[in-house]
């Protein structure tokens, strides 16, 4: 009999890690809530023997229990040395999220002394090397709880070794930030921009008019064919090394015009390539200027 697939589950306190736990109870797994790394390896063999009918087993192991990156990667690699095949989720959101959260809630961080800030910006030191070997890692700061959990059960859907990658493509305006987890990103804001033609500026890049005007020139034709020649080259590469979720960024000023209809179009070829594509415009409702 097959041994389980681990999922560890980890990240920033604050960032929604007991809603992602309920999302993979939910999608069938066990989930085992706040373990000590060390740990881990004991539970594992108890839970995903070979005479076990748990199935897949999700591990959430955070700073409650004194997570530190060290304890942690010594717990997997007794598991790999067991041959547990194992996939670390990470999630994160950004400082100013976190703090907000944790007011609105009222609940007490976990890291002890001093203010909330100072609390979240040593645990982010302290979780930086695990965020870095992470096999995934969702930022959900601009997540609601419905779309964390879609995203997290959209990424371990198809739990067998033969599983499709996820691919998300997002447009966003450089003026309001880079999506902190990307792992392709473009840069379309050579393009002409919709905004300063009276006609086009209140719609954005998913009006047809709007699309039509950024793919005008052939700049953006190249651009479009060029990009898309790289996906094609990356993804089954990506694949081959056993990525599970692979984010692309594409950007423009406001993230209203030129990003959106580029992704548009992007999202439209790997869809037709047969890929598994979510498409995302973070920055499609915010005023361009």
């Amino acid at each position: 009999m097959r041994r389980p697939h681990v999922i560890i589950l980890t990240g920033m306190s604050g960032a929604g890690r007991s809603q992602a736990a309920n999302a993979l109870e939910d999608s069938g797994f066990f989930v085992v809530d706040n373990l000590p790394a060390d740990l881990v390896p004991a539970v594992v063999d108890s839970l995903g023997g070979p005479d076990s009918e748990r199935g897949h087993i999700a591990i959430v192991v955070d700073s409650r229990g004194g997570l530190t990156a060290e304890d942690l990667e010594s717990a997997l690699n007794t598991l790999r040395a067991g041959g547990i095949r194992i996939t670390v989720l990470f999630l994160d959101a950004t400082d100013a999220v976190l703090i907000r959260r944790f007011e609105e809630t009222r609940r007490r961080h976990p890291v002890e002394g001093g203010p909330l800030s100072e609390k979240i910006a040593t645990e982010r030191a302290m979780l930086a090397p695990i965020r870095g070997d992470a096999d995934i890692v969702i930022d959900t700061s601009n997540l609601n709880v419905h779309e964390l959990r879609r995203k997290v059960g959209a990424a371990f859907e198809e739990f067998t070794p033969s599983r499709r990658l996820q691919i998300e493509v997002i447009s966003f305006g450089f003026k309001h930030g880079t999506p902190s987890v990307v792992d392709v990103l473009f840069d379309v804001r050579f393009l002409p921009n919709p905004h300063w033609v009276d006609e086009l500026r209140k719609l954005t890049g998913r009006d047809r008019a709007v699309a039509e005007y950024v793919f005008s020139t052939d700049d953006a034709s190249e651009f479009l064919q060029k990009a898309t020649e790289m996906l094609d080259f990356l993804i089954p590469r990506y694949e081959a090394e056993g990525k599970l979720y692979l984010t692309i960024g594409i950007g423009c000023t406001g993230g209203r015009h030129r990003s959106v209809a580029m992704v548009e179009a992007i999202g439209k070829h790997l869809t037709a390539s047969g890929r598994l594509t979510t498409i995302h415009h973070r920055d499609v409702a915010a005023t361009n200027v």
